[in-house]
């Protein structure tokens, strides 16, 4: 498969795409990155808020291209926008609730956690519940725990589809999503990945066409789907070493091994 002669973007998830829940991206991946900017411009998008994606990533990131504005953010599920201008990282929108918003969501998720059919998880790993300006995210073992308990708490989504449904009907004026191993985000209604990879094209005046996007969630109610059915070309993979893999082929397809990274 040769990318670089039919897409001008690769577009990625971060956590359990690029590394590991809420890890950092390792010298490896990053290589891979920025050898990756030699051809295409990169966008990473997840659900962090954009410190998030500055410890996971950007901390010394010494890649030449993000200077050259070829690596663009998409923190809180494409509800911002960061591109690398006059050299620093600028927010160019963010689509943040209003304190009366942010008000009905805080209520309606204290009044529903205690109706749920299952047990609450009685230990917690830092704050359960983050506001991160354009999104509030509920994470039910805490914005802090170990990516061992965060795998083993809700597989099937079971208790996150329950969470989601009851949520749904106290405020389904906003966007509800199952989000990574343990969370649920809420959005302003239509706002997704798909919708900021929309923004991001419509900002750079790129097409649909020219963006392809790798990610491990997506499948139907996973939070990367909206990306597939918002019409952008996207490869599934189950989790970062997936990544690796299918870069290093896509190099080594295009014959370009003086870019992989070793």
């Amino acid at each position: 498969m040769n990318l670089f002669a039919t897409k001008k973007v690769i577009a990625f998830d971060m956590d359990d795409t690029l590394a590991i829940s809420k890890s950092i991206v390792d010298m490896h991946m990053r290589k891979l990155l920025c050898a990756l900017m030699n051809h295409v411009d990169v966008v990473v998008i997840s659900g962090g808020r954009m410190d998030q994606f500055q410890k996971q990533l950007l901390d010394d990131f010494d890649c030449p291209h993000i200077k050259k504005g070829r690596l663009a953010i998409l923190p809180t599920s494409g509800s911002a926008l960061w591109l690398y201008q006059n050299e620093e990282w600028k927010k160019i929108y963010s689509k943040d609730f209003l304190p009366s918003e942010k008000k009905v969501i805080l209520d309606s998720i204290e009044k529903v956690l205690p109706s749920v059919s299952f047990q609450i998880p009685s230990e917690t790993w830092g704050e359960r519940v983050e506001d991160r300006g354009s999104q509030i995210t509920l994470s039910m073992l805490g914005q802090q725990a170990p990516s061992e308990e965060k795998k083993k708490w809700d597989p099937s989504f079971m208790y996150r589809k329950e969470i989601k449904k009851l949520l749904l009907k106290k405020i389904p004026q906003f966007e509800i999503r199952i989000g990574g191993s343990t969370s649920i985000d809420i959005t302003k209604k239509g706002i997704d990945k798909g919708y900021g990879l929309l923004k991001y094209a419509e900002y750079m005046n790129y097409r649909k066409e020219d963006i392809f996007f790798i990610g491990d969630r997506v499948i139907p109610g996973g939070n990367d789907y909206a990306v597939l059915e918002a019409g952008f070309e996207t490869h599934n993979v189950e989790n970062h070493e997936e990544t690796r893999i299918f870069l290093t082929q896509l190099f080594t397809d295009f014959g370009d091994y003086s870019s992989m990274a070793t």
